[in-house]
């Protein structure tokens, strides 16, 4: 970095004491964060089909933040309700910038694609190729696949006097034609949808096995026979083209008598957003560009012109192709050391958390041999009188869900809180909210005007005469499929003070009950920040007396002022503060006079670092927290969200390991500068590879596991 750029961010002495351009942007550092997951694309050294998994990755990452943060960055602009951000840029400079950088990385996405992956692809016998370079064979095989497959669920749309502008759905991917009427010479536009529920790019008939596969993408081989769907007219021509909407939700609960009913109206209305981004083959007629723009009411800024095939989404299913070489070696996910089969034998999970806390690291610990057969072991046994549990977002077959249908039916007092409103999740999740109900279970919505978002289940059993309560706190979906590659923490604990503090946080969220003091959890909307805030303001007054004081900080995302503004704080009086962030970070580290005792870093790969942990050295009593809450206004401030603290040594000294390992120089990691660039470390000064903290992690637990048997 220059000196001019020091210059820049530094904080001069008779300055005030938080500069004004101490927090970076929210939108930009998004995209920075999505410029990392292309980084591990472009990396020749990645094995190559988790190349193709993170390009599609990217692209599906880029359409959510089009829909949801581009999308209602807008909609603020033009109701004048956008104020200037944190980072002091106006509401349209934000967006001059993203156009910028969404541009840039676009380009340089769909470029990596061509010029690089697919020809790496081709050399191992995958081969994704166009109309052209078929042969008549496998032409007319194809042909039969259209005949047979796609031109049933084609509707061509005309647009004359008579037809206006069909109305393009967000996301689809669509042909613009132009046909001509060979009897009066006049042109026609008409458009056709390529069918979203079909594979993206056809497998072509007639390969010789796994190591000898091509594809065609699927608009090409609907261009090829449009004539079938106009017949008695000319093609002339076709081009690609793709709309991105808003499609984040608006539902007034103060004013909808029935949640359910108004999200399922508001669904109906997110299909018709306004456009946000229009994609285009990069070889599209001018005249057709033109045409686009004028009735999509899009301006050129959010124009991106690309190399075809657009959508590269679809690339998800050629990452999926069983090819072992060529994907990362498999990790054996393991049970918990706790949980094992003694003799053959399934443990009795209760028996095991009267014993001790056991603290859950998913995948790498298996999620189904442990938090689902704990929900499922309570619904089978006769002492368990009630289950209570939070559903955010979970899958269409959840073994969860089925253990809660089970424990209603066996008679139990079942209490599900479904977050209907998860983002893209909804109609799922009305699914089995109906699901639930039909089958006895008291289902409930959480609080108006807040999402429940934390991950909480609690079991109450009779023992002895007794009622006896047993918790599970999350960092993570209770959701078997995505269990599999999100890293997230979980507890399972029948502490006392945490079974006291989650039935009172169910009762506030399934009825009325007054605010609530909590033992061993920090709860928000108003005792996550708050908690936090006062542990750090602690770490300094132990720094100033000498006593031992450090923050350590996992999070999904950073951008809260005011845990940014105490993290500086803490910064400035010599505590020493470490930040492990996957997305965005609204935090400048190392900058001499404010944070120069700050160390960000980020670590993607295999598995999605999803867990949220927070640790304090206390001065010598460190308190340690995990749980569901990111550090952003929704969570802190519109969601209910819950930490809670670990209590056991073992736990505490095996999360400063984690930190201790994923903070490590000699661990693969990008750093964060204090100018907001991210730069990647992978090798050592000798080339050799730094230490890869997820496979670390794994052989650590492994290593445990055989300890323990």
């Amino acid at each position: 970095m220059s000196s001019e750029e020091t210059m820049a961010i530094s904080v001069p002495e008779s300055s005030l004491e938080y500069p004004a351009d101490r927090f970076l942007d929210r939108e930009l550092s998004w995209l920075a964060f999505n410029q990392r997951v292309l980084e591990l694309a472009e990396d020749p050294k990645l094995y190559l089909l988790e190349r193709v998994n993170f390009l599609a990755i990217f692209a599906s990452n880029l359409d959510e933040f089009f829909m949801v943060r581009v999308a209602g960055l807008k909609r603020r602009i033009a109701t004048g309700l956008a104020v200037e951000s944190s980072s002091g840029l106006s509401p349209q400079e934000v967006l001059s910038e993203i156009s910028r950088e969404a541009h840039a990385l676009q380009e340089r996405h769909a470029n990596l694609f061509i010029k690089d992956v697919k020809p790496a692809l081709e050399a191992q016998g995958i081969r994704l190729v166009r109309w052209a370079e078929l042969d008549a064979t496998e032409k007319s095989a194809l042909h039969d696949y259209f005949q047979n497959q796609i031109f049933p669920v084609l509707t061509p749309l005309a647009v004359d006097p008579a037809h206006p502008f069909p109305y393009i759905s967000g996301l689809s991917l669509n042909l613009a034609v132009v046909v001509q009427n060979p009897e009066t010479g006049k042109e026609h536009f008409a458009r056709v949808k390529v069918p979203p529920l079909l594979p993206r790019f056809v497998r072509i008939p007639g390969n010789t096995g796994v190591n000898d596969v091509r594809f065609v993408p699927l608009e090409d081989v609907i261009g090829e026979f449009l004539s079938l769907l106009f017949p008695g007219m000319q093609v002339l021509q076709h081009h690609t083209f793709r709309v991105t909407r808003n499609e984040d939700l608006e539902v007034d609960e103060d004013e909808g008598e029935n949640l359910l009913l108004a999200l399922e109206k508001e669904l109906l209305r997110r299909r018709f957003g306004p456009p946000v981004r229009l994609e285009v083959a990069n070889d599209i007629n001018p005249q057709i560009l033109e045409l686009l723009v004028r009735e999509l009411d899009i301006s050129e800024e959010d124009v991106y012109n690309l190399p075809s095939p657009l959508d590269l989404r679809g690339l998800f299913e050629i990452s999926g192709i069983k090819r072992p070489e060529l994907h990362y070696p498999a990790h054996q996910v393991i049970t918990n050391r706790f949980l094992q089969p003694v003799e053959d034998k399934d443990v009795s999970i209760f028996s095991a958390m009267r014993q001790r806390d056991i603290l859950l690291h998913h995948p790498y610990e298996s999620f189904s041999t442990s938090v689902q057969a704990f929900v499922q072991q309570a619904a089978a046994d006769p002492k368990v009188l009630a289950i209570k549990q939070t559903l955010y977002r979970t899958s269409g077959d959840s073994p969860i869900v089925d253990a809660l249908i089970a424990a209603a039916e066996a008679g139990k007092q079942v209490l599900a809180l479904v977050e209907i409103k998860a983002r893209f999740d909804e109609q799922n999740n009305i699914a089995w909210a109906r699901k639930l109900e039909q089958a006895g279970v008291h289902v409930v919505y959480g609080i108006v005007g807040l999402k429940t978002h934390c991950k909480l289940a609690l079991v109450i059993r009779q023992e002895a005469g007794q009622l006896r309560r047993y918790c599970h706190v999350g960092t993570g979906n209770y959701n078997p499929k995505t269990a599999r590659f999100y890293e997230d923490y979980g507890l399972l604990t029948a502490r006392e003070s945490v079974g006291e503090d989650l039935t009172k946080l169910f009762n506030q969220l399934s009825g009325y009950a007054p605010e609530a003091e909590f033992k061993s959890l920090l709860v928000s909307p108003n005792g996550v920040r708050d908690g936090l805030l006062e542990r750090v303001d602690r770490e300094i007054e132990f720094k100033k007396a000498g006593k031992d004081a450090r923050v350590r900080v996992k999070v999904n995302s950073l951008v809260d002022e005011q845990v940014i503004d105490a993290l500086y704080k803490a910064s400035k009086a010599g505590v020493k503060v470490e930040v492990l962030v996957r997305g965005m970070c609204a935090l400048r580290p190392g900058v001499p006079g404010l944070s120069e005792n700050i160390t960000v870093r980020s670590i993607l790969g295999r598995y999605l670092e999803h867990s949220r942990v927070f640790t304090f050295l206390g001065g010598g009593d460190p308190a340690v927290f995990i749980g569901s809450a990111d550090m952003m206004h929704r969570n802190l401030d519109r969601r209910v969200e819950a930490l809670v603290r670990l209590s056991q040594p073992d736990h505490i000294r095996e999360m400063n390991s984690m930190f201790d390992l994923a903070m490590d120089d000699g661990s693969a990691s990008w750093h964060l500068g204090p100018d907001g660039k991210w730069s990647r470390f992978k090798y050592d000064r000798d080339g050799a590879n730094l230490v890869d903290v997820q496979d670390k992690i794994m052989a650590d637990v492994y290593a445990k596991r055989k300890q323990r048997s």
